[in-house]
């Protein structure tokens, strides 16, 4: 069960603390210089109109109000590297000596990196990944195992036959890249017989309604994978009621539903039959873990990959480290358990 913000943080805290003591068994090496205690740390928000970052931003702003971590006021990029480079430039003036970022066109950045890296200024990158540049952490799930899980539930759901509609996210992202790739790949190899519609979204649920109307139009579909329910999840409903497509999974006309977030709105459509699973990203971990590296950068830690003792692992990047944060299937049969983030959402 998830803990309370406050705890988590002082666990976070003491976990760093005590690195340096439990590496061998964690996996991953620990050295330290000085106290990081007076460095502070510069956090920006990659955007506003999701719920799930909307989610992640309560945790983390939780976690910063306890006091336990010494941070300037956050920024918000609202999805524009631009604004992204401009507050980080603004949160250095400021005296930031760490950065917590999460980028959302992962190419568009490196720049922004070096430069940092030339003032020995860590990044710690919440569920994306640059592209290049280098960065102390990454902090985000296997999102390749994503586009994998979501490929072998239509799969075994339509029992090899049917047609897919795929909103991709954005391709700059490579979140949108990792879950594409992996989804596809997974098709080919596994559901030759499944024609998948793959329609690059820019995470806009607009452009995917739009699509979905097309796809519509032009034949019967059988499944959806949206690899963003906070984005995709209310326009696709939408569409598919105007349709008289929303219906129960007992009924013939049912279009099987993947999505990836792990929101209260997806589990609540799951409980409703609207749709039929959705791959839980970790909007507390990604918040716990995110400060829990930023932290760690400021007092001088270092890590190696490895199994850590939060049940992920860490991997060596090109340009740095990785730890990858699982993230569980969700369906009708587990949709209550209250180890869910999305169900913690408001306690």
């Amino acid at each position: 069960m998830r803990l309370h913000r406050t705890s988590r943080t002082v666990l976070a805290l003491t976990a760093v603390a005590a690195l340096g003591l439990s590496a061998a068994a964690c996996g991953r090496g620990g050295s330290k210089s000085a106290s990081g205690g007076g460095k502070k740390i510069g956090i920006d928000f990659p955007r506003s109109d999701s719920d799930f970052w909307n989610s992640y931003a309560k945790y983390v702003n939780s976690d910063v109000s306890s006091g336990k971590i010494n941070a300037l006021p956050p920024t918000n990029s609202n999805n524009q590297t631009d604004v992204l480079v401009s507050n980080v430039t603004t949160l250095t003036g400021q005296g930031a000596k760490v950065i917590l970022m999460a980028p959302q066109d992962t190419g568009a950045i490196a720049s922004t990196l070096e430069d940092l890296a030339s003032k020995h200024i860590p990044v710690v990158s919440v569920d994306t990944r640059p592209d290049k540049g280098q960065v102390y952490m990454v902090v985000r799930a296997d999102n390749k195992a994503y586009g994998t899980k979501a490929c072998q539930f239509l799969g075994d759901k339509l029992k090899g036959t049917g047609t897919v509609v795929e909103f991709e996210g954005d391709l700059t992202s490579i979140n949108g890249r990792d879950r594409s790739q992996a989804f596809g790949d997974c098709m080919k190899q596994n559901y030759p017989n499944i024609k998948v519609e793959a329609e690059p979204t820019n995470w806009a649920g607009d452009v995917a309604a739009s699509k979905l109307q097309d796809a519509l139009n032009a034949g019967t579909v059988n499944g959806i994978y949206m690899q963003a329910g906070g984005v995709f999840l209310a326009p696709t409903l939408s569409l598919l009621k105007q349709k008289n497509l929303l219906v129960p999974p007992t009924d013939p006309k049912h279009i099987f539903i993947i999505s990836n977030d792990g929101i209260p709105a997806e589990f609540q459509a799951i409980k409703a039959g609207q749709i039929d699973a959705t791959i839980s990203q970790p909007a507390d971990l990604y918040a716990k873990y995110g400060l829990f590296y930023a932290q760690a950068a400021a007092e001088g830690k270092t890590f190696s990959p490895g199994p850590t003792d939060h049940n992920s692992t860490i991997i060596q990047l090109p340009n740095g480290l990785e730890d990858q944060l699982p993230a569980p299937l969700v369906t009708s049969a587990n949709v209550d358990d209250p180890t869910l983030w999305g169900n913690q959402v408001g306690k």
